[in-house]
């Protein structure tokens, strides 16, 4: 391959990223909680049951905010429920996703878990089986100091202090037949705009996640977002996006260009919304949401995932095993979020421990780091800050990206994909910048040059390479550093200008001081 320029200018900036953009989701789904994060009995589990060798990796992985509890599980849940004490609460058949759920961790012991990790609690309503009353009842009885009927039970149930969430999602995927309840545009502007109003009556502090489409696939994407947004623009802050890319093609170049397409669902949402604002006569800004994104095959697409005989609880569903591959894919995806954070605000990895996530665990066992879980840690670790806008120049390739979900099958054409894509990120309080660079390329290696105006004498502080000679290798309880980071060799410094070789197939993170 010819050498790969890119051109960085620090003062040439797309946005500075949220520390939100940094998520993570759980759900109550398959092993997430039960056997995830929460297994009382388990060796490492505490007084409370949470496992603290999941907790170690969590925050080896630094997410800084956390959706909970669903997904579509919320459009059938009732909060109370999952409140007092744990004996009285009752067994309820989850039709998401056919199990049955116990109810023996809910929103108290969630908050307490994400006090323990440091990570910002984001609570979803349900505006499928329930609305606005509900949904104001649960943020009295979170978020109001006390005195009141909702704030006090809380208080009876030994959480004296107000949890004080400040994030919230009106609802999920509203527009998914697979959803309980489902709604129509008008249906789901209608409500939402009424449980944000009572909710921000009640704590105007908060912030509020208004539900876009299920997809950019969806027959409703387009139109939903502009009539939801023509309803709440004036009670939220977000438009949610979800997006999930597969290799069900078995085209490892596709399946490496499909975030591009992530490019622009985003750029798309930003332009309905802005459209929206332009008919109100408004300066507002709506920003995005990203609470649902990753790889994704539903368990390689063997079976309807959902259905276990016999109701059972916390079936082992949707357990992704992810390879070199997927972790490149994924790598792009993190790529797409941060070049993208002047208005992608917030994003959740979906989903945090055993369901299509970076975590794995055994129940009773051990937990490891999947594949996905390294681009992830190193984005959020060394993401912070401001993302420069890079000039790239790089040889382009064409594909073809297949995509089954929806009615019909779906081919999306990438008639110019660069075989670099590439984010850098410059941390404001030292000056030191942060490369992100995806080789594309599935034989050849990539020689990079990156001239960087004015800053100076590089000096190197690290640079880490993950691949693999396998794409389908993967990481398990047994071999669980099978794929993971190496140093990456023979980047060379001069003045304003880093100088690498990339691996073919290979995920790549340089970090530079001056």
């Amino acid at each position: 391959m010819r050498k790969v320029s890119v051109a960085l200018n620090p003062e040439a900036v797309i946005g500075e990223t949220d520390p939100r953009l940094f998520g993570a989701f759980v759900e109550h789904l398959g092993r997430c909680v039960y056997g995830g994060i929460y297994e009382p009995g388990h060796a490492t589990a505490d007084a409370h049951g949470f496992r603290h060798d999941v907790l170690e990796l969590v925050r080896e992985l630094a997410p800084t905010i956390m959706r909970y509890p669903g997904g579509n599980f919320v459009s059938g849940y009732n909060w109370e429920d999952g409140v007092g004490p744990a004996e009285k609460r009752p067994r309820r058949l989850d039709l998401a996703w056919m199990s049955t759920e116990p109810n023996t961790f809910g929103t108290n012991e969630f908050i307490d878990w994400c006090r323990l990790a440091n990570i910002e609690p984001m609570l979803a309503v349900n505006l499928g089986t329930r609305g606005g009353d509900a949904a104001r009842n649960l943020l009295e009885y979170c978020n109001h100091p006390g005195g009141t009927a909702w704030s006090d039970l809380r208080r009876a149930h030994g959480w004296e202090q107000a949890h004080d969430v400040k994030f919230w999602c009106l609802g999920n995927e509203m527009d998914g037949p697979w959803q309980m309840e489902m709604k129509t545009a008008e249906e789901y502007g209608r409500i939402a705009i009424e449980a944000a109003k009572m909710m921000k009556w009640i704590d105007p502090r908060i912030e509020l996640a208004a539900c876009g489409s299920s997809g950019r696939n969806m027959p409703t994407f387009g139109a939903w977002e502009d009539t939801v947004l023509q309803h709440t623009f004036s009670h939220v802050e977000y438009i949610s996006l979800h997006t999930y890319v597969n290799n069900y093609a078995d085209d490892s170049a596709a399946l490496l260009a499909s975030p591009d397409l992530m490019d622009g669902f985003i750029e798309e949402v930003v332009a309905i919304a802005d459209s929206v604002a332009a008919r109100a006569h408004s300066s507002k800004r709506i920003m995005l949401s990203f609470d649902e994104w990753n790889v994704w095959y539903r368990t390689r697409r063997n079976a309807d995932v959902r259905v276990k005989p016999g109701w059972p609880v916390a079936p082992e569903i949707l357990e992704e095993i992810y390879n070199m591959q997927d972790a490149l894919a994924f790598g792009g995806m993190c790529i797409s979020l941060l070049n993208h954070a002047d208005r992608v605000k917030t994003a959740c990895l979906a989903q945090l421990v055993n369901v299509i996530a970076p975590i794995m665990t055994e129940t009773g066992g051990p937990a490891w780091r999947q594949t996905i879980f390294h681009p992830f840690a190193q984005m959020s670790n060394y993401g912070r800050g401001r993302v420069l806008r890079a000039e790239i120049d790089s040889p382009t390739y064409a594909a073809n990206y297949y995509d089954p979900r929806g009615k019909a099958d779906l081919y999306f054409p990438l008639p110019a994909v660069p075989y670099l894509k590439m984010a850098a990120v410059e941390d404001p309080a030292s000056g030191a910048i942060t490369i992100f660079a995806l080789n594309r390329h599935l034989e050849e290696p990539m020689p990079l040059d990156v001239a960087l105006r004015g800053f100076g004498v590089p000096v190197l502080i690290e640079a880490l390479e993950l691949r693999h000679a396998d794409l389908k290798a993967v990481n398990t309880k047994d071999q669980p550093d099978n794929v993971s980071p190496a140093p990456l060799a023979g980047v060379t410094l001069a003045t304003d200008r880093v100088q690498a070789t990339l691996a073919p197939a290979s995920w790549n993170m340089i970090r530079i001081s001056r």
